[in-house]
């Protein structure tokens, strides 16, 4: 017979088994995939990484860094994940940034429409991939590892999208494969980008810090006086000018209030495969994305610091977001083309007719000590994560 300590010990210890559940994270219908170590919450609506976190009873270790959009109460038992943002109107713009929740995919296109037209065809910010439903396709469970796949057909775009997401045993990072399918009979051209935006208590101006293997950039042209960094500025990562024309370090969120940026950087072509990685001064927790340099040659730092004035963000948000993909600028695809390219890199990509490609990513999670000085490199190395501290 086992001792009574000991099998309230082992019924204490976390469950090791990797495991998917169907929850409301936010109001919102949710996938769950979770090991002994983290779990991470993609939802139905959007297809988004809602929440990645470490299984913890520490609040300081178990954040989940991802932004969180503020809602009105919503019934769950009569709440549709798909139309959730049509309390907001039928602005695009607002249905995308009232209802995306953390990581989103911006598919076939990278910030606003080309054209009116586009408009009134339904097409909003960021693509049509983050805005319809995302439907369960597969589930594959073995004793090492739970494998989830998960997609949406992108009617108004003729794209089908898909992400199989894998989680093994005792990992502290899940890596996800994602496909894009071309229904057209013609090549076209597309933006394809990860937009990863986390969010309040984990960020916070002057105390939330980046590091990545970024190399060189350029700011936004700016002219409305909200920037916290010089418009349209040179920068050598870590190192930028201020809004006031003074050198700044990039690496730690902007300090002026009502602000924000937005700066373009070139992926270190001396490198396979890129990384990033985000931590709070005052939490005990490292997250961070690893992703190959070839299908992904642009990081992109966007900061706001409740400088937006449009519904539903009304001067209020506080968000950091790293995007990754095939464009320096959040421009929409016409102007993607127009630009070309920067730094001697094109600005968007060719997908062929009928023709389906494939990236992937990493996304991890680690435990820091206090006072936390940042990363200075971060590789998988035989399926595990090797940090190298600054």
């Amino acid at each position: 017979m086992v001792p009574m300590l000991a099998l309230l010990a082992l019924l204490a210890l976390p469950l090791a088994a990797q495991n998917l559940t169907e929850e409301l994270i936010h109001n919102r219908a949710a996938w769950v995939l979770s090991n002994s170590i983290i779990r991470i919450a993609v939802l139905r609506g959007g297809g988004h990484l809602a929440e990645v976190r470490l299984i913890s009873t520490d609040p300081k270790r178990s954040i989940n860094p991802m932004r969180v959009p503020h809602y009105p109460t919503i019934d769950p038992h009569t709440y549709d994940p798909v139309k959730h943002d049509a309390i907001y109107g039928n602005d695009s713009h607002r249905w995308l940034s009232s209802g995306y929740m953390g990581h989103l995919l911006c598919f076939p296109f990278y910030g606003p429409p080309s054209s009116d037209d586009e408009k009134q065809a339904g097409l909003g910010n960021h693509g049509e991939a983050p805005i319809v439903e995302w439907k369960q396709i597969a589930l594959t469970r073995t004793g090492s590892a739970i494998t989830f796949r998960y997609g949406a057909d992108l009617p108004k775009t003729q794209y089908r999208v898909e992400r199989i997401i894998t989680l093994h045993k005792g990992a502290n990072y899940a890596r996800i494969e994602e496909a894009v399918t071309n229904f057209a009979s013609y090549d076209r051209p597309f933006q394809w980008m990860q937009h990863a935006t986390f969010g309040p208590p984990f960020v916070e101006p002057g105390k939330t810090y980046l590091d990545t293997s970024a190399t060189r950039g350029l700011t936004a042209t700016r002219a409305d006086g909200k920037g916290s960094l010089a418009s349209a500025s040179q920068v050598q990562w870590p190192n930028g000018t201020g809004h006031n024309g003074a050198p700044v370090n990039l690496r730690a969120m902007q300090t002026k209030p009502n602000a924000g940026s937005y700066t373009a950087l070139l992926a270190d072509p001396a490198r396979n495969e890129q990384f990033f990685a985000m931590y709070h001064s005052g939490y005990r927790v490292l997250i961070g994305y690893l992703f190959p340099t070839k299908e992904n040659p642009w990081i992109a730092d966007w900061q706001e610091n409740k400088s937006n004035t449009i519904l539903p963000w009304n001067n209020q948000v506080i968000a950091r977001g790293i995007e990754f993909g095939n464009s320096p600028f959040a421009e929409g695809l016409r102007g993607a083309i127009k630009r070309g390219s920067l730094f001697d890199t094109p600005a968007y990509s060719w997908i062929g007719a009928r023709q389906t490609l494939k990236n992937e990513f990493s996304v991890f999670l680690m435990e820091i000590p206090e006072q936390y000085n940042g990363v200075k490199d971060i590789k998988i190395v035989n399926s595990q994560i090797r940090k190298q501290d600054r």
